[in-house]
């Protein structure tokens, strides 16, 4: 284990004062502990590559439990980024007991929630929109995987917009069966849209992509999220016409994550995953202009990101 804060700042003031003693060329020998490498967001870019002001922002968040991050403020963030589309996953919360704080927001008329029918507190995705959509729908057509409450569609005149929070293949690696299968159905159900019009998939996708897209890409080719199965599925995603919007723009960007566990300081000195999304049919890349990941944002252990597209 590295060592703390406290004694990185006491061997630094070590160093910087009375630098002739005996306990200063001591501490010179001493290996100083790794400060983590930070990313930072730059500064958001509107235009897209032909010149097309963006005409959407769109911010996907998992709030890791509804309730929680509303006490914590993640609504006072919403109200800054003011989004077109807010679009939620893991809001483990019935419709019943949804916070007056969110539902009353009148920033968002057109609010859309999908819940697990089959457990309380678990799982859901939710979509809150200052446009009304043309039509919403829920789940992809497959009762062994709407049952999880983890889709909602929502059709606007240029494109769909699909937010999910795709299934953890768990700690064992338990559900790895079950996700691949939810990867099969989920891009048949993608691609059957495309075909009707272009769109845009934001959320939780449980899987890091590539070696840059985590921390220690080593030690975790037996765990869920960067299993040998998950990336494929991925793959095989974007070979079936979509595109990672953030990687288009940053294919050489590291140290940038989505995702902290809450253990071991993890997000201080940012040891994380990128799990969350912006994918996009091919049509609408001309009109990417930019892809961010707001990781100051605190309240989950996920930070938003955001979306400007010019459609």
């Amino acid at each position: 284990m590295k060592r703390g804060k406290k004694t990185e700042e006491a061997a630094a003031a070590d160093g910087e004062n009375d630098s002739g003693s005996a306990s200063a060329k001591k501490a010179k020998k001493t290996k100083e502990p790794e400060a983590p490498i930070l990313y930072e967001d730059p500064p958001d870019k509107t235009t897209s590559k032909d010149g097309r002001s963006a005409s959407w922002k769109i911010t996907s968040w998992n709030v890791d439990g509804l309730r929680a991050w509303v006490k914590k403020g993640g609504l006072d963030w919403v109200r800054e980024e003011a989004p077109d589309v807010l679009c939620l996953q893991e809001t483990k919360c019935a419709e019943k007991d949804l916070p007056a704080d969110i539902t009353s927001m009148p920033e968002y008329p057109h609010k859309y929630w999908a819940v697990s029918d089959d457990k309380e507190g678990y799982s859901g995705v939710a979509m809150l929109c200052k446009t009304e959509p043309l039509k919403v729908t829920y789940g992809i057509g497959k009762e062994e995987h709407d049952k999880e409450g983890r889709v909602i569609t929502a059709e606007f005149p240029s494109f769909f917009l699909v937010t999910a929070y795709v299934p953890n293949a768990s700690r064992g690696l338990v559900r790895l069966d079950y996700r691949k299968t939810w990867d099969v159905d989920f891009r048949a159900y993608l691609t059957e849209l495309d075909v009707e019009k272009p769109l845009v998939l934001c959320g939780d996708l449980n899987v890091a992509h590539q070696e840059i897209d985590l921390k220690n890409p080593k030690g975790n080719k037996k765990n869920a999220g960067f299993t040998p199965e998950e990336r494929e599925g991925f793959s095989q995603l974007l070979a079936a016409g979509f595109v990672d919007s953030f990687r288009e723009l940053y294919p050489e960007q590291a140290n940038a994550y989505t995702f902290w566990t809450y253990m071991m300081n993890s997000r201080a000195k940012n040891v994380g995953w990128r799990l969350d999304y912006f994918l996009l049919s091919s049509s609408l890349v001309p009109g990417l202009c930019d892809s961010k990941i707001r990781n100051k944002a605190m309240g989950s252990d996920h930070c938003p990101i955001t979306l400007h597209l010019a459609v």
